[in-house]
């Protein structure tokens, strides 16, 4: 059995190295995609993982394959389409590392995953599956994330969210909140960010995560605070950590996903649900999801940035 199933976009982020002489920037290719980045950091700390997803039979599609295998991700069941690009994002950082993105994605692979490639009985091999809300934004993608979660609501697998709010990718606002509603409804384990706490419903993030675990049937919530941590909460528990000090932040890309990823692989370790979560236990995941996403934003990229488990716990014994 498998620890954690994804769906969603596996993409090449171009982000900015330097600058020509005609003010252009000179970009360096990362491989990319929320899920990815999020499976990469499971299995860098010893989680058993999978992508359900669509690329390009392209250049970039058939590397990113290879660095998934690479990364002990499975891909077997990732679509090879001839008939569409592999999806890129071209980013842009400003003077303390944080990200702006533009998308090429007009259609781009991952959006045209259809229901009929996501295999139901592949979904119950797990114990996790997680998703975000890019693969709602079009069809035939949308309608392919809606059956891949009952399915899997089905099998009994706990369901796990990042809304990934990326507003250049929906029509209108609306149609983002619309979406990030119902994917929040279907969750057990949801990480949020303090923006997007705000856009959704104008609220603090300790007021966010009350919320979703009153009014949402969420069961555990990250809600995370950029720079300064993360707040997290259960029905029984809430802890605030601030992240560790002494970072030199180069690129932010992919640091939201790798906390989820590095914090599912400490509470799947608990074999515990997030109910019956001690403080000490929430605050220790919690811990170190903040200091290896951290970690993470001294390099450039997502999968590629995710450290060692080893770097983690050194920098959190400081």
């Amino acid at each position: 059995m498998l620890d954690v199933i994804a769906l969603g976009e596996l993409l090449i982020d171009f982000a900015p190295q330097s600058q020509s002489d005609a003010g252009y920037p000179v970009l360096a290719a990362q491989p990319g995609g929320a899920p990815g980045n999020f499976l990469a950091a499971l299995n860098q700390y010893g989680c058993s993982t999978a992508l359900i997803g669509k690329v390009g039979d392209d250049m970039f599609g058939r590397l990113l394959i290879g660095t998934l295998k690479d990364a002990g991700i499975a891909t077997e069941h990732i679509v090879v389409d001839p008939g569409v690009f592999t999806t890129l994002a071209f980013v842009s950082l400003d003077a303390s590392g944080n990200r702006d993105f533009s998308f090429a994605r007009k259609p781009g692979a991952d959006t045209c995953l259809k229901p009929e490639e996501v295999d139901e009985s592949f979904l119950a091999q797990a114990r996790v599956f997680h998703f975000g809300t890019l693969s709602l934004t079009d069809e035939p993608a949308a309608s392919a994330t809606r059956k891949a979660v009952e399915a899997a609501k089905k099998a009994g697998l706990l369901i796990s969210l990042d809304p990934n709010l990326r507003k250049p990718l929906w029509k209108t606002e609306a149609d983002a909140k619309a979406a990030m509603e119902w994917s929040l409804h279907q969750a057990d384990i949801v990480k949020i960010s303090d923006e997007e706490i705000q856009f959704l419903w104008g609220l603090s993030p300790e007021e966010g995560a009350q919320k979703l675990l009153k009014e949402y049937g969420v069961s555990l919530v990250y809600a995370t605070l950029g720079p300064k941590g993360c707040h997290a909460a259960t029905v029984h528990q809430t802890v605030t950590v601030s992240s560790p000090s002494g970072i030199h932040v180069v690129d932010t890309t992919g640091a939201g996903d790798i906390f989820g990823g590095s914090a599912m692989s400490c509470f799947l370790k608990t074999g515990k649900k997030p109910c019956e979560l001690t403080k000490e236990e929430l605050e220790g995941i919690v811990r170190f999801a903040c200091t290896a996403a951290s970690l993470s934003t001294q390099k450039h990229g997502g999968i590629s940035s995710v450290p060692a488990e080893q770097a983690v716990l050194d920098k959190m014994a400081e």
